[in-house]
């Protein structure tokens, strides 16, 4: 039977450091622990044990466009970056809005075995926002669907909108909403202020966002559904957020690691590597997606990781495609915007990463206590550390990251899942 032996860890960065026996995929014992005679070691010297980090936003692109993805290559980015399970998104082609496809992925997901992946069901058949897809068949698949998105794209129809959100509480799921009025952003390259007319760009409003928001909270509230706000990025939503939660609505939210750290000042760039949807907003934004996120009105961070070939990236801005990788680099942001900044400590960031998406997304063996008798879905990670992010250096296929040549602290240094070891000292086991 596969045994770890982690020596000298500090459990959620609190108290002495403690050793922690992990056996059969469980947590075994913690305390001063002699090695068994069989067991692989990893001597922590005082590191930060977390829960193994859960991402409830992940583009994995597979199937459809392993140029810039597979579930292997985004599988090993997301181990190395200490998460033990992620949810990839369904704009893949063909659409995951069937249980063929989600099946597929979910398969795929098992033979690689890296982290544990669950599909996410369109909403809507071909992300067209016309009809509902097969919501309760994908549900009811081997893939057992628990979230529904068709993020990318918006659903905008309020009728279709309110109809999947009244047909998820019959199959106890939740509806993920990239919000984005349609009609608000056409022809929209970057956050409406102050920098897009500087630059030339047309600009995205914040009220695109908070429009579809505030709406789909009261469909959410009086269909009794459960509502989850994909990549929050204004101020203006964090507000609605707190009203809609006030009133007992059943909404949860997401901000993505580059909401927290970026702003729209590094568009005078012109790198496309900055352009993402929703785009980069204002350090007004920034600041108070922090606070709301350590105030728990935002419920968790997501990556929203997306690989994009180099032909999409290196281009005019226009016809660049939106999106970043995230999966090796989130917790290094975490860090940086919200532990330096003394805004969440060690276990309010295994809230954020692990703990509350695992709830969101109903998976009982994710995001639980470092506890004897729990599920050893582990995270290690040495806060003193520093690295310096290299986009050609990460398990991603692609490397379109906006940290090239940062330094960022705190390392993940290894990765437990059920007890094995699949990532270490920043190489796949």
């Amino acid at each position: 039977m596969n045994q770890v032996l982690i020596k000298g860890a500090r459990l959620y960065g609190e108290g002495d450091p403690v050793d922690v026996l992990v056996n059969g995929g469980t947590i075994a014992e913690i305390g001063s622990v002699q090695a068994p005679e069989d067991a692989e070691v990893i001597d922590a010297d005082g590191q930060v044990l977390l829960p193994g980090f859960v991402d409830l936003h992940t583009h994995l692109r597979e199937p459809g466009r392993e140029d810039t993805e597979t579930i292997e290559t985004g599988s090993a980015a997301a181990a190395l970056g200490g998460y033990t399970a992620v949810f990839a998104m369904a704009n893949t082609d063909p659409v995951a809005d069937n249980a063929v496809i989600v099946e597929h992925v979910w398969r795929r997901g098992r033979e690689v075995g890296l982290v544990d992946v669950h599909p996410v069901g369109a909403v809507t058949v071909g992300l067209k926002g016309e009809r509902l897809a097969e919501l309760g068949t994908m549900a009811k698949s081997a893939a057992g669907v628990r979230v529904f998105s068709d993020d990318g794209h918006c659903v905008h129809d309020p009728l279709i909108m309110r109809r999947a959100l009244e047909y998820s509480t019959a199959l106890d799921v939740v509806i993920a909403q990239h919000a984005e009025e349609p009609r608000l952003t056409v022809g929209a390259q970057a956050h409406e202020g102050e920098q897009a007319s500087r630059l030339g760009y047309a600009g995205w409003p914040a009220s695109a966002e908070e429009s579809i928001v505030a709406r789909d909270c009261l469909l959410a509230e009086h269909a009794g559904a459960r509502l989850h706000v994909c990549h929050v990025s204004t101020s203006g939503t964090a507000d609605v957020l707190r009203w809609a939660k006030d009133r007992g609505t059943r909404v949860s939210a997401e901000v993505t690691p580059h909401h927290l750290l970026l702003t729209d000042e590094r568009l005078a760039t012109y790198d496309p590597v900055n352009k993402v949807n929703p785009p980069l907003r204002t350090n007004a934004d920034v600041e108070k997606l922090r606070a709301a996120l350590a105030e728990g009105v935002i419920d968790c961070v997501a990556t929203d990781h997306a690989p994009h070939a180099p032909q999409d990236k290196d281009c005019e801005w226009s016809a660049a495609r939106p999106g970043m990788l995230g999966l090796q680099t989130a917790l290094s942001v975490v860090a940086a915007t919200m532990v330096e900044t003394g805004l969440l400590d060690w276990r309010g960031v295994a809230k954020v990463m692990s703990e509350r998406p695992a709830e969101i997304a109903g998976l009982p063996d994710q995001g639980r206590p470092i506890a004897v008798g729990e599920p050893a879905n582990l995270a290690l990670v040495d806060p003193g550390a520093q690295w310096t992010v290299r986009g050609a250096e990460l398990a991603s296929l692609a490397a379109n990251t906006p940290y090239e040549g940062m330094r960022l602290p705190a390392v993940v240094t290894a990765t437990l899942l059920r007890g094995r070891v699949t990532a270490r000292e920043g190489k796949i086991c």
